[in-house]
């Protein structure tokens, strides 16, 4: 996701350096954007407005802040597109005042292709000035964006998003396995059901996927897992649990189990082949 993210700032005049954990990455894309690639975080983010945030996990975001504290110049703005827990993101915002700086949680949905054409959904919480402050940024990376409340609330957002997406996929992995053991033309289904009520974003794109039993990453598995453990913990703070969360995440562990944690959540197909596979085998 991050690669074209920043493609999408240089094209719109924002991009000024890049940093990546892994140098060579960093170094590679500076070379084909004409930008810095300080080799620490301190040096990447001295002298800049706006930094953008885009990594994996909450302990990622933290010492990526930590790291960057004394580069940091007082009245800058960090935006964090990561999508970690609420939790992470009012930290964030309550270590970065100490330095002056302001900081909004502003995770992004739309995957890779969103990313790739500038179209993503990004939902924020922070300060308002603060958002109206990144709003160029944003536009650039996303053409949906909204404020959703204080910190920790962009990232509430995207966690409404991940239990939506599980509870999609996981229709989509048994509706088509269902087409598939009927012996359904799956091409005729996806172009003709993708027009229906029934369809989303999820089977236009991902359906084909499972048409060519090819499961090539876009949203990981291990990565939407992480995502659901959030999503599990935020509930359970209210005592309930939430029976698609849990399903879903039952599954992932048994895809990781096999293998297949760096696919794409389509590979989640694979389970519901195999059911029918067995019930075949079984009559």
């Amino acid at each position: 996701m991050g690669i074209p993210m920043a493609k999408n700032l240089h094209k719109a005049g924002l991009l000024a350096a890049v940093w990546n954990r892994t140098g060579a990455k960093a170094t590679a894309l500076a070379a084909e954007l004409g930008c810095a690639a300080p080799a620490s975080l301190a040096e990447f983010a001295r002298g800049l407005d706006v930094i953008v945030v885009c990594v994996s996990a909450d302990t990622d975001v933290r010492s990526v802040i930590e790291g960057m504290a004394p580069g940091l110049a007082r009245g800058a703005l960090v935006i964090d597109c990561s999508t970690v827990s609420a939790d992470t993101a009012r930290w964030a915002q309550q270590f970065l005042a100490t330095h002056g700086v302001a900081f909004l949680d502003a995770p992004v949905s739309g995957g890779v292709e969103g990313a790739q054409k500038g179209a993503l959904a990004i939902m924020t919480g922070g300060e308002p000035a603060a958002f109206e402050q990144a709003r160029p940024v944003l536009q650039a990376m996303g053409k949906t964006l909204e404020h959703f409340g204080p910190a920790g609330s962009g990232q509430a957002t995207k966690a409404t998003n991940q239990i939506m997406v599980a509870g999609i996929i996981r229709a989509v992995a048994e509706a088509m396995a269902f087409a598939g053991a009927h012996g359904l033309p799956l091409e005729k289904v996806v172009s003709t059901l993708g027009a229906g009520a029934g369809s989303s974003w999820y089977f236009v794109n991902r359906a084909p996927n499972m048409v060519r039993g090819a499961y090539p990453a876009g949203f990981r598995v291990k990565l939407h897992a992480k995502d659901l453990g959030i999503c599990r913990d935020m509930a359970a703070r209210f005592g309930v649990h939430l029976p698609v969360v849990d399903a879903m995440l039952e599954e992932y562990r048994e895809l990781v189990a096999q293998g297949h944690g760096d696919e794409d959540i389509s590979a989640t197909h694979r389970l519901k082949q195999a059911l029918f596979a067995g019930a075949r085998r079984g009559s």
